[in-house]
């Protein structure tokens, strides 16, 4: 997909989904801006990318930070053309078990730190007369979690999809698009507690009508077109890439 001239920031980028997005801009010819809280794995995935890639740390669950270091990548870069959210965390306690403490950390990470990277962006799109944004939610979201992620974590993707559709509803009128993307089990470093548990991993393949996990880059395509310009007539969309799970 065509990315040329093109600078997007990507939330949780140092690895996982988000690496396999920012592989797929830098293939298509634009730059990024990883901004993670795990700087040690995000510098050795700058030096392995190269000079199409710059990195800012940041915290999700701290929505001053937040707004501090987006205004500070817009004065730097002048121009940002594309916000694609994947950073975030899970939570797979039963209901009856949730901790406060928790509870608010998976909300202020996965839906406050969202809506204030969204936010922190919103004029700059409006005074470049359009911008792209997508969300990385999950299935949970629509169907009220599962064995991987319950319901702090349901709660949070769901949030996530109503302010996808309110940006989208809000921002069409200035030119912004905002989509989100619906994964169901992947293999990455978050659900390295699923695949230790065999029995476990076998239930949840098992609701998946593909048979199997999803690998990074599968989840990253879905989100490379959603920001690309092929996705031109698309807002608002909740796309599902769950190998079948949902089926809306």
């Amino acid at each position: 997909m065509d990315f040329k001239n093109e600078i997007a920031i990507v939330t949780g980028g140092a690895q996982g989904i988000g690496k396999e997005v920012v592989k797929g801009i830098i293939e298509g010819g634009g730059k990024v801006i990883i901004v993670d809280i795990n700087e040690r794995v995000a510098k050795e995935t700058v030096d392995e990318l190269g000079d199409a890639v710059s990195f800012y740390k940041m915290d999700l669950g701290d929505s001053d930070q937040i707004r501090i270091t987006m205004k500070q990548i817009i004065e730097d870069f002048e121009k940002i053309d594309i916000l694609i959210n994947c950073g975030g965390i899970v939570s797979t306690k039963p209901f009856q078990d949730i901790s406060q403490e928790e509870w608010n950390r998976v909300l202020s990470i996965n839906l406050t730190g969202t809506f204030a990277t969204c936010q922190s962006i919103y004029s700059h799109f409006i005074e470049n007369k359009g911008g792209r944004i997508v969300n990385v939610s999950s299935v949970a979201g629509k169907i009220g979690g599962g064995l991987l992620g319950t319901s702090a974590y349901a709660t949070s993707k769901a949030g996530v999809n109503g302010l996808t559709k309110a940006i989208a509803k809000e921002g069409g009128k200035y030119g912004i698009r905002c989509n989100a993307v619906c994964p169901s089990y992947t293999n990455t470093a978050m659900t390295n507690n699923l695949k230790e548990n065999k029995e476990l991993e076998a239930k949840v393949i098992n609701m998946i009508p593909l048979g199997r996990r999803a690998e990074p880059n599968e989840i990253a395509q879905m989100i490379l077109f959603f920001a690309s310009n092929l996705a031109s007539f698309v807002n608002g969309e909740i796309g599902d890439c769950d190998g079948g799970i949902v089926l809306d």
